[in-house]
C-alpha cells in the first residue's frame, strides 16, 4: 500500500455499535464486529477505557506470526493459543495473531496528560488486536483495548499501515 492509499484509508470504531469499519476514499469497504472496554470509554491512566477521538496506528507488530500466537508486551512468547493454554492461564488478557498500536492525535484528550493525570492511548498501550474465538465479540469486555476475531485482525492488518487514521467514536 502506497502513501497515498494510506491517506485514502480510514477506521473508524464505534462503542456503541461494537464495530469497526475500514473506509477506502470515504466509502465503507468492510466492518467487523468488535469488543471494546468493559468499563466504557475515556482516556486516563489505568482507567481499563477505550479512549475516544483521533488516533493512528503507530506500529504494526506480528505481520508474521500464525495465526493465534500469544503476544506479552508486543513480543510473540512462541506459544499458539488452544482451549489448553486458556485453560492452565485463566487469569491472563489475551493477546493474539495481530497487535494494531494506537497513538492519539489530541494534546490532552488522547496524548499526553491533563488536569486529571495520563491520557496518553500510545503510553496507555492501547491496541486493535485478536483475542481467544471463545471471547464474546458486540460486548464491551475489554480492559481499553478493541478485540477482534483472530481471522479479522489478520485480514485488518493487510489492509492498513502504519499511520492510517483511526477515529473512536461513543455512537
Amino acid at each position: 500500500m502506497t502513501k497515498n492509499e494510506a491517506a485514502a484509508t480510514q477506521i473508524v470504531i464505534n462503542i456503541a455499535q461494537q464495530t469497526l469499519a475500514v473506509y477506502q476514499q470515504n466509502k465503507k469497504t468492510v466492518h467487523y464486529t468488535v469488543s471494546t472496554a468493559k468499563n466504557g470509554s475515556g482516556s486516563q491512566q489505568d482507567s481499563g477505557c477505550t479512549p475516544l477521538g483521533k488516533h493512528v496506528i503507530a506500529k504494526k507488530i506480528g505481520g508474521n506470526a500464525p495465526i493465534n500466537a500469544v503476544f506479552v508486551g508486543r513480543v510473540p512468547t512462541g506459544e499458539v493459543y488452544d482451549a489448553e493454554l486458556g485453560a492452565l492461564h485463566p487469569e491472563r488478557d489475551w493477546i493474539l495473531s495481530r497487535i494494531l498500536w494506537l497513538s492519539g492525535l489530541e494534546e490532552g484528550n488522547n496524548k499526553g496528560s491533563n488536569s486529571q493525570g495520563g491520557c496518553d492511548t500510545y503510553q496507555r498501550y492501547i491496541y486493535i488486536h485478536g483475542t481467544p474465538d471463545t471471547e464474546p465479540m458486540g460486548i464491551p469486555l475489554s480492559h481499553g483495548c478493541v478485540r477482534m476475531r483472530n481471522d479479522d485482525i489478520a485480514e485488518l492488518f493487510e489492509q492498513v499501515v502504519e499511520g492510517t487514521r483511526v477515529t473512536i467514536v461513543a455512537d
